[in-house]
């Protein structure tokens, strides 16, 4: 038999118990403490050859009280387990034969507690060294978000369909997708620390002062949501992390050792993995020495199970194609027009305003669109006489140059007033025989001045076009002040789109998108229209100034 190591800890809790003269409290009513406090433990497996238990290390508890209202299990190892009906199965992880201490505290009514203790001694067979080992390096190893890898959080089902319940078979998020908005982006700034501290491994999060939440448990964080978000919310320090044999519906399956490694990680003290869904036990699908994959059950619904891949690398949103040969730029170094080898304009007030009830008339007069000092200014204008209110102009490269993936890159300083509507774009060179959306549209930049700073990369293709186009905003500083070099990384793969790096919004492309063909260039300032919205009455004239267009292959 295993040597014994006896572990007592001693709790000390103070309690106020209102006795003798105690008066009565109306609104609670009569406060009594819960008297009669009693735990028994079952050892599961406990025969007269198996004394200590089945090796499981796993113990049933129950406690009873009078006037109780809760229960609440302190462990000797510092984690805790509330228990309303007084009842919970815990499982102890040290390996060999090991007595606990627990301490149960009944909980009455305005607070008054009583408490006791009980000492169980049992026996656990379950080790996972090279797990350990994996997780911490042997001493401390970071992890984050594997953000550039397919799937790095999915959800599927948690059933007994031995085909489908090990991975993620309902939702697999895109390379970098929870970096498309604010409202999720703090995800990919976790960063996940286990380290061992003698032989007890700990875990400890960072998440940048904001937590990814799932809806259903904002309340956690004291608000209420109506998508996942991320929420202000401190995790807390370093929680000691136990190991133990997975019980997952997984290791029901016939091919379960190739589909799960069978060791579950729970974490003290409500300790999470950068997404919270309710849950404090992870299962380990797979890890190596840089890569990690794990599982949990979704906290109040167990039809669904998460999963998270975890790396060694901190996510890179620049990560992607190399597109450095330039293949075509515009310095603007020569004043005057723009030159008419590689430009054209679009010219009078199109359509209904070019379809967006835009209030411009675009022209190609030296007032509205020249090269000027190393930068082309667009200048959109209030007129005073004509037939429109205000003019402005729109060059574009179609028929002069029109590529295939690579990389995009205008350096700009936008224009400014309530009204004003930028933007840096590019058109499937075959709108006049797929009509748009079927060509498809990349927005580069888009800006409003009725919202200064809250700079716009979108998507427009068959499905998701006009008002459900698939968008995104951040919020960049002094866009009208200052110069910003706005991107994108095109691929057959995927389309990113950035302002100064900070990654605004990503596709993931393929050939039922209208992506993968010839696409030319577009800048224009337009006025009003349906996301321009309300003109300032005061405006009179602003300019959008671009030092240089580059493309890359």
């Amino acid at each position: 038999m295993s040597k014994k190591i006896i572990i007592k800890i001693a709790f000390l809790f103070t309690i106020l118990l209102m006795t003798g003269c105690q008066k009565d409290d109306f609104t609670f009513g009569s406060i009594d403490a819960p008297a009669n406090l009693k735990v028994t433990a079952e050892i599961v497996g406990k025969t007269t050859d198996t004394p200590y238990g089945d090796g499981s290390g796993t113990v049933k508890f129950a406690a009873t009280a009078d006037n109780v209202i809760s229960y609440k299990y302190v462990y000797s190892d510092g984690s805790s387990d509330n228990a309303p009906n007084g009842k919970i199965t815990k499982r102890f992880t040290k390996t060999g034969v090991n007595t606990y201490t627990v301490t149960v505290i009944a909980f009455g009514k305005g607070g008054s507690a009583s408490n006791t203790t009980i000492d169980v001694e049992v026996q656990s067979d379950f080790s996972d060294e090279q797990a350990v080992q994996l997780l911490t390096g042997g001493a401390s190893k970071k992890w984050y978000w594997a953000a550039g890898e397919p799937g790095h959080l999915g959800v599927g089902q948690n059933d007994g369909d031995a085909e489908k319940n090990f991975y993620a078979n309902y939702y697999q998020a895109g390379a970098f997708e929870k970096a498309a908005s604010p409202n999720s982006s703090c995800l990919y700034d976790n960063v996940l620390t286990f380290s061992l501290d003698g032989d007890q491994l700990k875990f400890q999060l960072d998440n940048g002062g904001a937590t990814f939440f799932n809806k259903d448990f904002a309340s956690v964080a004291g608000t209420a949501l109506t998508e996942d978000m991320c929420v202000a919310y401190n995790p807390g320090g370093a929680k000691n992390v136990s190991l133990s044999p997975s019980e997952s519906v997984i290791m029901a399956n016939p091919k379960h050792a190739e589909q799960t490694r069978g060791t579950t990680m729970n974490f003290a003290d409500n300790g999470f993995m950068g997404y919270y869904i309710g849950q404090s036990s992870y299962e380990i699908i797979s890890i190596t020495a840089t890569r990690m994959v794990v599982r949990a059950v979704m906290g109040g619904n167990p039809a669904l199970a998460w999963y998270h891949i975890f790396s060694t690398t901190p996510p890179n949103q620049n990560s992607g194609p190399d597109f450095t040969n330039l293949v075509w730029s515009d310095e603007f170094n020569t004043d005057g027009a723009p030159d008419a080898a590689k430009w054209v304009y679009d010219l009078g007030r199109g359509d209904n305003g070019w379809g967006n009830n835009e209030k411009q008339n675009y022209t190609n007069a030296a007032s509205n669109i020249i090269v000027q000092g190393g930068f082309l200014k667009i200048t959109a204008k209030k007129e005073t006489s004509g037939g429109a209110e205000y003019s402005s102009a729109r060059l574009k490269s179609d028929g002069k140059y029109s590529f295939k993936y690579g990389k995009v890159e205008v350096r700009a300083k936008l224009p400014s007033g309530g009204g004003t509507w930028p933007a840096i774009w590019m058109l499937g060179q075959n709108y006049a025989t797929k009509t748009w959306p079927a060509c498809g549209e990349i927005d580069i930049m888009e800006h409003v001045g009725n919202s200064l700073n809250l700079v716009h990369g979108t998507f427009h293709y068959p499905g998701r076009s006009g008002g459900n186009a698939n968008t995104a905003s951040k919020t960049i500083p002094n866009v009208s002040t200052e110069f910003h070099i706005y991107k994108t990384v095109w691929s057959a793969e995927s389309i990113k789109i950035y302002a100064d790096d900070v990654l605004i919004h990503t596709l993931v492309n393929d050939g039922s998108l209208p992506f993968n063909s010839d696409f030319f260039l577009i800048l224009n300032v337009a006025m009003g229209g349906n996301m321009g919205g309300n003109i300032d009455a005061a405006f009179t004239q602003s300019t959008m100034e671009i030092d240089y267009v580059r493309v890359y292959q």
